[in-house]
């Protein structure tokens, strides 16, 4: 008797060591859905999210005097969609702040060179250090890649410099998005709206490596955040004619005509 009850309590210890060996071996959750050898090791992702600002949203509610670059310039422009960054990303999963070899410093004229599309200075700096760090690129190079991209995508005729405001449904967006690429599908990009308002926000496009549409793995499309049948566009109403971004082009430049209201949904 004595016997069997060493045997029950030793193999019920090599039952409990079993059991936390093996809880002890289980994978992270970032381990399942990002592979360990290359998790956030710069350079190593399978393709790109080329994420698109709808600047009027933004600015909307901006803190005055945080983003005057942006949205209160005195030369008369106002921007639609900018750049807000290029994303690495896994098929599952995505790095983000990646160790590089040389300190994460985004140099000025760096940043000057990008404030025709991605007019935040803070923005820039963010987004080297968030995903820039990831794609092996040093800050030069992977802003050229993300206006490279950014260039390849044509903005529906509709979101140039509108001075109305627009009231659509996601699917109109959509619609106007495919029509003005040749080749982009449904599954290659996604339309997110603000939390306030329903406002459309940002439009995201999934990209290979070398700049063509893709289609977004499920972990490449944001949650749907665009409420109802239609969400609100937001104005640019610019008067800039070109030149330069600091010296005002002239005095009506300054002077933005107040917006007007579509009642009824517009139709792309």
């Amino acid at each position: 008797m004595l016997m069997r009850s060493i045997c029950s309590a030793l193999a019920l210890i090599s039952v409990c060591l079993s059991g936390a060996s093996a809880k002890d071996k289980a994978p992270w959750p970032s381990e399942v859905f990002n592979a360990p050898e290359r998790r956030h090791v710069p350079g190593q992702f399978d393709y790109y999210v080329l994420a698109l600002s709808w600047s009027p949203t933004h600015c909307m509610t901006a803190s005055p005097g945080r983003d005057d670059t942006q949205c209160a310039r005195r030369n008369g422009r106002r921007f639609g969609f900018i750049l807000h960054g290029l994303w690495p990303q896994y098929e599952r999963g995505y790095p983000t702040r990646c160790r590089t070899q040389w300190k994460p410093f985004v140099p000025e004229p760096v940043i000057a060179a990008m404030r025709d599309v991605t007019p935040s200075r803070g923005l820039v700096i963010h987004e080297y250090r968030e995903h820039g760090t990831c794609s092996g690129l040093k800050p030069g190079s992977y802003f050229a890649l993300a206006r490279n991209f950014f260039g390849r995508v044509k903005i529906p005729k509709q979101f140039q410099n509108p001075f109305e405001m627009q009231f659509a449904s996601q699917r109109e967006v959509e619609q106007a998005f495919m029509q003005a690429n040749p080749g982009l599908k449904p599954d290659m990009f996604a339309v997110t709206c603000s939390d306030y308002g329903n406002r459309l926000k940002e439009v995201r496009i999934c990209m290979t490596r070398d700049g063509r549409f893709r289609t977004c793995s499920p972990s490449g499309f944001p949650r749907k955040t665009c409420r109802d049948r239609k969400l609100h566009v937001p104005p640019v109403r610019s008067t800039w004619r070109g030149g330069s971004d600091t010296t005002p082009s002239g005095r009506s430049a300054d002077r933005l005509p107040a917006p007007r209201v579509i009642e009824s949904p517009r139709r792309f």
